[in-house]
């Protein structure tokens, strides 16, 4: 599901209010600036953790129940391989990915250790997080992340957040199977976003970082693009020959 057409109203858990798909999108959408607070959480050894140790690098970050037999573990499983792509484009530690419990009752460090375990996921800069129920509430009203309690456990955006470095809500990806690229370009856009101090030859480099790796969908990665090269080279070559053209006039109406 990408979203859902049912939550409970604040503050009156029995009177259930209708929410259509545009009005779900329309709140997740109004996150994108929000700046996310520096809550605690506990990783999945029990220690404390914030969100601002990993101020200065764009952030992934995902909301799961570990008792959900579906949907969230597709998610994870999907956006394991989706931020393997990633860094095969952008390269090892160039974000961070973060995955919250927001079962707060259930999600302990424990629980995220072994579902974290179940999809084989094992690296350091992926963190499985745990908080208490006022952090996750507040934390899911800053993502625009909307969830609430069903039958069978709950019902939930199957929503991935983009962070910047600072922070702040950049770009919501929807669907537990999403496409590749709506994870990847964003994260293009901020790895590769060019400081306002840079050298010309640094932003050369990151435009052609940015603009030259290309998703291919008949191998499912992130290649390089040497288009652009034969483009400049052959370029080149046609200024070179028109300037020794030009010279060659001159030197023949002088002589």
């Amino acid at each position: 599901m990408v979203l859902f057409l049912l939550a409970w109203s604040p503050g009156h858990a029995d009177q259930p209010v209708k929410y259509d798909r545009e009005e779900a999108l329309a709140i997740s959408q109004a996150a994108e600036g929000n700046l996310v607070s520096d809550h605690l959480f506990r990783d999945r050894r029990g220690q404390n953790f914030k969100l601002s140790q990993l101020r200065g690098q764009p952030v992934v970050l995902s909301m799961i129940y570990t008792s959900c037999f579906h949907v969230c573990p597709m998610l994870t499983e999907h956006l394991s391989r989706a931020v393997g792509v990633a860094r095969e484009a952008l390269g090892e530690g160039s974000f961070a990915v973060v995955t919250i419990g927001f079962d707060a009752a259930v999600d302990t460090p424990e629980r995220m250790r072994i579902f974290a375990g179940e999809r084989n996921i094992d690296t350091d800069d992926w963190y499985f997080l745990s908080s208490d129920v006022a952090t996750i509430q507040a934390l899911s009203k800053e993502l625009g992340f909307i969830f609430f309690p069903a039958p069978q456990g709950f019902e939930h955006l199957t929503q991935t957040t983009v962070l910047d470095s600072e922070g702040r809500v950049y770009r919501q990806v929807y669907g537990q199977k999403f496409p590749v690229p709506a994870l990847v370009e964003p994260l293009k856009e901020l790895v590769f976003h060019t400081p306002a101090d840079a050298s010309l030859l640094s932003e050369w480099l990151n435009d052609v970082l940015l603009f030259c790796t290309v998703y291919d969908p008949n191998s499912g990665r992130y290649r390089f693009d040497y288009s652009i090269f034969v483009g400049i080279f052959v370029g080149v070559l046609c200024l070179g020959a028109a300037g020794a053209f030009i010279i060659h006039l001159w030197k023949t109406s002088s002589g």
